[in-house]
């Protein structure tokens, strides 16, 4: 029976209720988005694409929430997904019922393993950091004074020896997350802000996925963009390529949802000399053992992926998370040791003079909390791509040209910013001991994607 006719629109137009209690008890704001997600979720393992469908049985859902609660009520989750199981009976949708249910005992199951999930209040991972603190404590490496001493007890060879196999471990839990989903995951999202580690992270996923019989494909989203005309524009006037407005994200949307059907699709390609897009310009599918990645500024953004339902991705987020105090007692920022790699990878590699990567640094730090911080808690996974050994590395390429920089800025008022910051991290690198030997750090090494000598290619 459809029930549609029994709720008139004026019980759907507004919600009686504003909050829901979950199963630990906290209380957090309702979400008419959540339930049809989870109905088209269960609709699609027995077969199904409609996700109009989806919304209009939400609707009933609602209609039934306000006539079963009266306004300021707080039902339980458990109370929404029965009504949401009553709808899908009494429709007629059966098989939907059945996944639902299955849906359902499926996230009590991941409940039981949420200590290995990561919560991230204020856009930080308290946990995170607490374990990559504690590590560094254990391995004499925790402050500038501790790094340097290690240094010269001649224990640098075993610090890095002891971070690399930190790092590769936590390379292979996330392999093994994604490996045991294998069967409902089909799309990997990478995200992180700028020379977080995020391209040989990637690669040694990969890796381990590769001995499995799996691989990574991943869907170049600059193609997605939007013809130059239609793009949104910054507060200077000029074309915002960094907003995720400038993509087609219905497109993007579109694709998505039907590669993971197995169905082919006719991918756009963006030409940034002519700002203009060609349609239908390449066939693209995917093969039963490719796992979709998408490696982007706005991969956490609700709207990128929104057609796809939440047990079909596993969202990666990466940061420089070091904690490391320095001769002040404070913790190195982040921003700051992401700065250095990325100066040192554009001197050498890119021929880009480290006094300009300073100067543009406050555009890239604009982006990334604009469109990357605050995403941080949909991440299903937050890793650390800071290695505590890096300080006395770059110091060798950086720190004899910090004084120019530091010269060139000062007297500029528009860049303040910059000045401020390039005198904070040379006052770091001040602190920290040199090295000229770099034969201890592997050549699988992340850090080599900033240095050189890697064996990766990029």
């Amino acid at each position: 029976m459809n029930l549609e006719y029994l709720f008139p629109e004026k019980e759907i137009s507004r919600l009686k209720i504003e909050s829901v209690i979950k199963r630990d008890g906290r209380l957090v704001a309702f979400d008419a988005h959540k339930i049809s997600d989870s109905i088209f979720r269960a609709a699609v393992d027995v077969g199904g694409s409609n996700r109009e469908l989806a919304e209009k049985l939400t609707k009933q859902v609602i209609a039934l929430i306000n006539r079963a609660y009266p306004s300021g009520s707080v039902p339980s989750v458990e109370e929404i997904q029965d009504l949401i199981e009553k709808v899908l009976v009494e429709n007629g949708h059966y098989k939907t019922a059945k996944a639902y249910i299955l849906y359902r005992a499926e996230h009590a199951k991941l409940r039981e393993e949420k200590s290995s999930r990561i919560a991230a209040e204020d856009n930080v991972p308290y946990k995170v950091l607490w374990k990559v603190f504690t590590w560094n404590v254990d391995h004499g490496c925790d402050s500038v004074e501790k790094l340097n001493k290690t240094i010269i007890d001649g224990k640098f060879a075993k610090l890095v020896k002891d971070s690399e196999k930190s790092y590769h471990d936590e390379i292979g839990k996330v392999a093994d997350r994604i490996i045991s989903g294998r069967h409902g995951i089909r799309m990997v999202i990478v995200a992180g802000p700028s020379s977080s580690g995020k391209t040989t992270t990637t690669a040694k996923i990969g890796e381990k996925l590769r001995e499995k019989g799996l691989k990574f494909v991943a869907l170049n989203l600059d193609n997605y963009f939007k013809n130059l005309d239609q793009h949104p524009k910054d507060e200077y006037g000029d074309y915002d390529f960094e907003s995720p407005q400038a993509l087609d994200l219905g497109l993007v949307n579109e694709h998505l949802f039907a590669l993971l059907q197995g169905k082919k699709v006719l991918m756009p390609e963006y030409n940034f000399k002519t700002g203009r897009r060609t349609l239908d310009a390449r066939e693209f599918k995917l093969k039963e053992n490719e796992i979709l990645l998408i490696d982007s500024l706005h991969g956490l953004f609700p709207e990128m992926t929104s057609s796809v339902p939440h047990e079909m991705k596993f969202k990666f987020y990466i940061e420089a998370l070091c904690q490391i105090r320095d001769s002040n007692n404070e913790f190195v920022r982040w921003a700051d040791l992401r700065m250095l790699r990325r100066m040192v990878r554009d001197s050498l590699h890119r021929s880009y003079d480290p006094e300009r990567t300073v100067g543009h640094w406050h555009y890239v730090r604009r982006s990334e909390k604009k469109y990357i911080v605050p995403f941080i808690n949909k991440a299903d996974y937050v890793f650390n791509g800071a290695m505590p050994y890096e300080l006395p590395v770059y110091k060798k390429y950086l720190f004899d040209g910090f004084p120019g920089i530091i010269g060139k800025y000062e007297k500029d008022p528009k860049k303040l910013d910059a000045y401020i910051r390039a005198k904070r991290v040379y006052g770091l690198l001040e602190g920290v001991l040199g090295l000229e030997d770099f034969s201890a750090i592997p050549k699988n090494s992340l850090v080599r994607e900033f240095i050189g000598g890697s064996s990766y290619k990029y």
